[in-house]
């Protein structure tokens, strides 16, 4: 089953933009960067070529050679056998981060032939920025960020008239019971799958959970070649010991990013470019502590502290050997853990949303925590979240004593409903915080 993704809208913002310049789409590897860019050229151009910078070691020689893009059209005319032409072809890098060539040459691209479509696309651009130490002039490259499917676009593929109920919301009010029961029900099994393409579908096309538990296993097992190809010697061990500790991580009441939680007697400053390695690969979210919501929330950021969280909650739930039937039940089982999965789901849901990487807040003391604060224009919007329909939690009404926030948003599995400043929005609403903290 094809997943129609949203990004691809984007793109197609992109391509009527009368300032439009070279598009970099970066996110995860094995997230459907490749198969949307390839949907979104044969739906809106005449033609579509491809090159891929991973296979082709006379490609790379190609931008070596030279930077001018008049001879490099000439010349990649030679690896394909669709004609190139101004405002009718897409041309797509992939893996452009095997090239710093390449990468460098799409500034002269805007600069001396900005008429041609060009987007690429690299699953580690961040890490092969970094490494090299080089940066893009600012204003001549557009950048693109791209998530896991979302349990929106999920909902889309498996029961599009209870996804169009829901877009058409208009006001604040409980769902239905049977549309509650339904969304919920749909919800649980993405938490099963995540977002990842390869194992979305595969329960879209209900093959089973035998099926969807091995694709998460092959998944788990690329990344960790990844950590070997593309690191450097001294950093791999570190990087398998952080990755695999943050189900535990994750899992505890307080979840602070401990150290000690990865090895025994780890340093933060032995593991700290292990983890930024993961944070650049887009693996990794790292949210900071503010113990001040005031704006702008970074300038607050105390760096020491913050938490950490997995790209997908497929990935989470197979990395910590969950079992799925945990996360398809309603009963009070794996409390702590399902409040995890639940708090990963949604700050990848946030970030899919447009929304700057959240903070979270502490009382000094942590006399008490709230899960997320998240920039909203000119509001801070404080977010709590909660795995089932128990909702107690002294900590966020002690953030509205202290700070009076003109909206709160409690995430759980109660329907949706508004009380006075407090929002209640179901977990498998998520997606729609935006519209929802709008009505």
């Amino acid at each position: 089953m094809n997943i129609e993704r949203s990004i691809l809208n984007k793109l197609a913002q992109w391509k009527e933009r009368p300032d439009r310049k070279p598009l970099i789409v970066q996110g995860a590897r094995q997230i459907g960067k490749t198969t949307a860019i390839r949907m979104f050229g044969e739906r809106n151009y005449k033609y579509f070529a491809e090159f891929n910078f991973d296979k082709s070691e006379e490609l790379k020689e190609l931008f070596r050679r030279t930077k001018d893009v008049r001879r490099i059209i000439q010349e990649l005319a030679l690896f394909t056998e669709v004609p190139l032409r101004i405002g009718e072809t897409l041309l797509f890098f992939d893996e452009i981060q095997e090239c710093e060539e390449a990468l460098n040459t799409l500034k002269y691209f805007d600069e001396d032939a900005s008429e041609y479509h060009i987007v690429a696309a690299g699953s580690l651009l961040g890490v092969a920025l970094n490494r090299t130490g080089k940066t893009f002039p600012v204003g001549k490259v557009n950048f693109l960020q791209m998530y896991p499917v979302t349990f929106k676009e999920y909902l889309a593929c498996a029961d599009e008239r209870l996804y169009r109920f829901v877009e058409e919301l208009q006001e604040i009010a409980p769902l239905p019971t049977i549309v509650a029961n339904q969304l919920a029900e749909h919800y649980r099994r993405y938490l099963v799958c995540g977002g990842l393409p390869y194992v979305t579908r595969a329960m879209l096309d209900g093959e089973g959970l035998g099926n969807i538990e091995e694709r998460l296993g092959e998944l788990l097992k690329a990344y960790a070649n990844d950590f070997s190809k593309h690191v450097e010697r001294k950093d791999i061990t570190r990087i398998h010991e952080i990755w695999q500790s943050l189900p535990s991580q994750l899992a505890r009441e307080n979840k602070k990013f401990i150290f000690r939680v990865v090895r025994e007697g780890a340093r933060a400053r032995e593991y700290d470019a292990a983890l930024q390695w993961l944070v650049l690969a887009g693996m990794v979210y790292r949210v900071k502590l503010t113990e001040t919501p005031r704006l702008p929330l970074s300038f607050y950021e105390d760096t020491t502290a913050f938490k950490a969280y997995i790209l997908d909650v497929g990935l989470l739930r197979k990395l910590a050997h969950l079992p799925a039937e945990v996360l398809l039940s309603s009963n009070e089982m794996f409390t702590e853990f399902k409040g995890a999965v639940a708090e990963n789901q949604v700050l990848v849901s946030l970030l899919a949303q447009g929304y700057e990487t959240p903070h979270y807040w502490t009382l000094q003391g942590n006399k008490a925590e709230v899960d997320f604060l998240v920039q909203d224009g000119l509001n801070i919007l404080p977010i709590e979240v909660k795995s089932e329909e128990r909702i107690s939690g002294k900590s966020f009404a002690e953030y509205d004593k202290k700070y009076n926030p003109e909206l709160r948003v409690r995430y759980s599995m109660k329907n949706l409903k508004k009380d006075g400043n407090l929002l209640n929005i179901p977990l498998y609403l998520a997606d729609w915080t935006r519209q929802l903290t709008r009505l």
